[in-house]
């Protein structure tokens, strides 16, 4: 095991979860995508890809389970690097595959990427505020069976993840937007501007 790429990429998502806490504790977390945390993002994303030129995908065998989970949580929030999430999903999936991270990963971070591309998720992972001010997942293909695709996975029931969601919205002191059509139109502006959408 590498134990100096595993203690950076904790380091790396400790960092995330501390600038999340500070922009959610002033309350600017939840408009739009805050910039400070879009650089967080974009820095650790940019050190991720040096890491897996050199290293190939961290997967367990080479930065523990913690260190592994921390790599995909890296890919999972590099929202503004399209082409670099893209990339990293055919190697989560390998990775998931070899045992090298769980399943689950690999279908959050397809369903992210389905969403972000404004087409439906296959899982159920990705959450956002309805028309009616409710928390409720993103669209989805073939929702009849969204809960098997998610056994096979590792995941709970849709009906569990979605009062999870909501509680845990209610905890960070999320709220549904004033205006959740003005939202969304800034949503898929800012997919149109960094490459997710034409």
């Amino acid at each position: 095991m590498n134990q100096r790429l595993r203690l950076e990429l904790l380091r790396m998502v400790g960092e995330d979860e501390r600038v999340r806490e500070e922009l959610a504790h002033e309350g600017s977390l939840f408009d739009g995508y805050h910039p400070r945390m879009e650089r967080v993002h974009a820095a650790h994303a940019t050190r991720l890809e040096q890491m897996i030129a050199e290293h190939g995908w961290p997967g367990a065998s080479l930065v523990g389970e913690d260190g592994a989970k921390a790599a995909w949580l890296i890919v999972q929030h590099a929202i503004s690097r399209p082409h670099f999430m893209r990339r990293a999903l055919g190697l989560v999936r390998e990775a998931a595959e070899r045992g090298e991270l769980p399943k689950w990963c690999m279908a959050m971070l397809e369903d992210r990427i389905r969403v972000l591309e404004g087409r439906p998720q296959v899982y159920g992972t990705s959450f956002d505020w309805d028309e009616g001010g409710e928390l409720a997942p993103d669209p989805m293909e073939d929702e009849a069976h969204v809960d098997e695709r998610r056994r096979a996975v590792g995941l709970c029931t849709l009906a569990e993840r979605t009062r999870e969601m909501r509680k845990y919205a209610r905890a960070d002191g999320e709220k549904p937007p004033i205006d959740w059509h003005a939202r969304k139109r800034k949503m898929e502006a800012w997919a149109k501007k960094v490459g997710w959408r034409r």
